[in-house]
């Protein structure tokens, strides 16, 4: 199994509507792409938010194959809309991992 994982630090001014965004609109248009099984929003505790707070989302697929298609087909839309939405507002940091 395949996580994509994706960290990021969001701006306190921003950071419920993002929250709100990536519940009802996002992750939900991630999953409908078929190519994920799962997904989670987590909140990283015990996390200087000064600078804003640091959230990680997760998407678990079956193969590495599911995780390029996604990549390869979805992801440039996928973050333009992000971008649309919430400007320079957020950084990101995307991981590629394997359960063991």
């Amino acid at each position: 199994m395949i996580i994509y994982n994706v960290t990021l630090k969001v701006e306190n001014t921003v950071a419920d509507a993002w929250v709100d965004w990536m519940k009802a609109e996002h992750m939900p248009e991630l999953m409908s792409t078929g190519l994920f099984l799962d997904c989670r929003l987590c909140r990283l505790l015990e996390q200087d938010e000064l600078e804003g707070v640091t959230y990680a989302a997760q998407y678990f697929c079956d193969s590495i194959d599911q995780y390029n298609t996604y990549i390869d087909s979805y992801a440039t839309a996928m973050r333009d809309k992000a971008f649309k939405m919430f400007g320079g507002k957020f950084v990101a940091f995307r991981t590629v991992m394997e359960i063991i």
